[in-house]
Order: structure tokens, then C-alpha cells, then sequence
């Protein structure tokens, strides 16, 4: 039977908004089971609260469980990797981190790329470090620690969580802008850096906020500066290192992707829940109590938020010769 030129043209209209209907109906419908949202280092930490902040909120706008998956491993590599191999339903998140593009040039041989197998979901937030010394040191600010290391270089050792960490790469950067000579003394894990900065083995650490906060609000640590280019509100007294070493600038950040080709609607929909969450009062505090300050944005936001850290630690890495552990 021939259709009508006019029938068939609507036929073929109709046929062809059926994917977009079906997956306009599927992304309202998400999630319709228990989500997993994986974490690439263990319970407890940073990187975990900021997952367990983040997914409380996305289980109650969103009425299913969003469950944290702790991975820990090769310093993150085995979590993101898990989540690259899942299927790209929207069922598997996965808490990007600023260790996931320092990763992507501290290996030279990883079984993914972040860039092209990871999709950009939203920023959640940004946590400076703290340059802190040990009560011993004289320096009280950051010119006079560059003048303390350069008047005896080489007798400042600088702890951090591991080689490659951010609090690593945060005082090479910091190395490289004013001339210093600092020791690199890598922990397994920003605790045992962290007792021994307390006891004067070692002198200096660009320690996480979260890590280092009670000791200094104890007095048992003095803060020179955080590292990003905004004071925070949780040491409103302790300036920048930006202020003393213009153009310098280091955090820790954290923010959610999903497997490539995960529907752009379902992206479009947990942005929109993130970016919710940065208007509530009670979340925003509680993001203040770790440190931090919002990320907020659209996914392409914070698809460039990767791809320009990934470069500028690059660039650290290989000016300082950094090999993985």
C-alpha cells in the first residue's frame, strides 16, 4: 500500500524523535536503582567526605541510594579505571580529582585515558593546602621562608603524602617560582608526614586543610599561607602564597564524571542537582568545616578545569623530573 507523501513524511518525523523521546523519558526516570559512586583512595579522607557529602544529597534530591565504593590503589588509578570498564548507564560515578589529572602525566602507562574515557559531569569544590612549618622553624612568613631556604639550602626537608600527591607537587611549584632548595621527603600517606612534621624530622609540608587544621588552630603547627588565590574562610588571617609569589596557585579539587557516552541528558541532570546543592545553606557550611569552596558550573566548566590542571602539573612533573612510586 503507498502512504500518502504527507502521511509518510509525519510517519518518518514521528519514527525519528522516538530515541530523543525515549531518551528524554529515561533520563526523568533516572536513577530507578541504587547508584554507585566510586572513590579512588579509602574511607575517611578528604576525597571521601567530599563523595559522602555529595552523594547524601544526590540520594535525597534524587530518592535512590547513592552507595560510595571505596577503591583505593595506585594512587587512584584502580577507581577510575573501574568506572572506565562500567557501562555508561549513569549507574557509576566516579569522584574526579585534582590526583586524576596529575595521574594522567605522572604514568607513563595507564590502561585509560582520563580525557577521552572519563565525561565531565560538575565541579563540587576546591580545598586549599597550607604551607605550615614546624614551631622550630623561624620563618613566620613566606619571605621569610624563601629567605630562611635560601640562607641554608638544602637543610629544609618538606614532607607530603607520597610522590606525585598534590602537597608534592604544590612545593615543587612552589620550588621552581621563588629559587628554593627544600629537601622532598615522600610519606605513604599524609598521617605519618603529618606526625612527623609535628615531632621536627622533617620542618615544612603543603598539608591538606582538613589534615591540618586542628593542629594549627592547637598551635601545634604555624601557618604561613594557603595555596589558592583566594584566602579561606576557615583561616581568614592566613594570606595567600599568591600575595607574596604573584601567579602561584595550587588546591585540591573534586568534582564527579561519569563513563563516555553516558546520555547527555542524564549528565545535564545530576549538574543540575550539584549545582542545586551550592545554593543550600547547610551543605555550603558543611563544605566550609573541610576547607572548601564551591565548584560550581557546567559540565564543559569543568571538562576545561581538568584539562588545564592536567597541563600545568605536566609541566611541574616534568621540570622536576617526578617519576610515580
Amino acid at each position: 500500500m503507498k502512504l500518502p507523501r504527507r502521511t509518510f513524511l509525519h510517519l518518518a518525523a514521528g519514527a525519528a524523535a522516538l530515541p530523543a523521546v525515549s531518551r528524554f523519558a529515561w533520563a526523568q526516570a533516572y536513577p530507578s536503582r541504587p547508584v554507585r559512586f566510586i572513590v579512588g583512595a579509602p574511607a575517611g579522607g578528604g576525597f571521601d567526605i567530599a563523595a559522602r557529602l555529595m552523594g547524601q544529597w544526590l540520594s535525597e534530591r534524587l530518592g535512590k541510594p547513592f552507595v560510595i565504593e571505596n577503591r583505593p590503589g595506585a594512587g587512584g588509578n584502580i577507581g577510575a579505571e573501574a568506572v572506565v570498564r562500567a557501562p555508561a548507564d549513569g549507574y557509576t560515578l566516579l569522584l574526579v580529582t585534582a590526583a586524576n589529572a596529575i595521574n594522567t602525566m605522572l604514568y607513563e602507562k595507564l590502561s585509560f585515558n582520563l580525557s577521552r574515557d572519563i565525561a565531565p559531569v560538575a565541579g563540587i569544590t576546591r580545598v586549599p593546602n597550607v604551607v605550615v612549618v614546624n614551631p622550630s622553624v623561624p620563618s613566620k612568613t613566606v619571605p621569610e621562608l624563601i629567605a630562611y631556604a635560601k640562607a641554608n639550602p638544602g637543610k629544609l626537608n618538606m614532607a607530603s603524602g607520597g610522590n606525585g600527591t598534590t602537597g608534592h607537587l604544590s612545593g615543587e611549584l612552589f620550588k621552581a617560582m621563588t629559587g628554593v632548595d627544600m629537601v622532598h621527603v615522600p610519606y605513604r600517606g599524609t598521617a605519618p608526614a603529618a606526625t612527623d612534621l609535628l615531632g621536627g624530622q622533617v620542618q615544612v609540608m603543603f598539608a591538606t586543610m582538613p589534615s591540618s587544621i586542628a593542629y594549627i588552630r592547637a598551635g601545634k603547627l604555624r601557618p604561613l599561607a594557603v595555596t589558592t588565590t583566594r584566602r579561606s574562610d576557615e583561616l581568614p588571617d592566613v594570606p595567600t602564597v599568591d600575595e607574596f609569589v604573584p601567579g602561584y596557585e595550587a588546591s585540591t579539587w573534586y568534582g564527579v564524571g561519569v563513563p563516555t557516552g553516558t546520555p547527555a541528558e542524564i549528565i545535564g541532570k545530576l549538574n543540575n542537582e550539584i549545582n542545586t546543592a551550592f545554593a543550600d545553606p547547610t551543605f555550603k557550611a558543611r563544605l566550609a568545616d573541610v576547607g572548601g569552596s564551591a565548584l560550581s558550573g557546567s559540565p564543559a566548566d569543568f571538562g576545561r578545569l581538568v584539562a588545564d590542571e592536567t597541563e600545568k602539573w605536566g609541566k611541574v612533573i616534568r621540570a622536576a623530573n617526578i617519576k610515580s612510586e
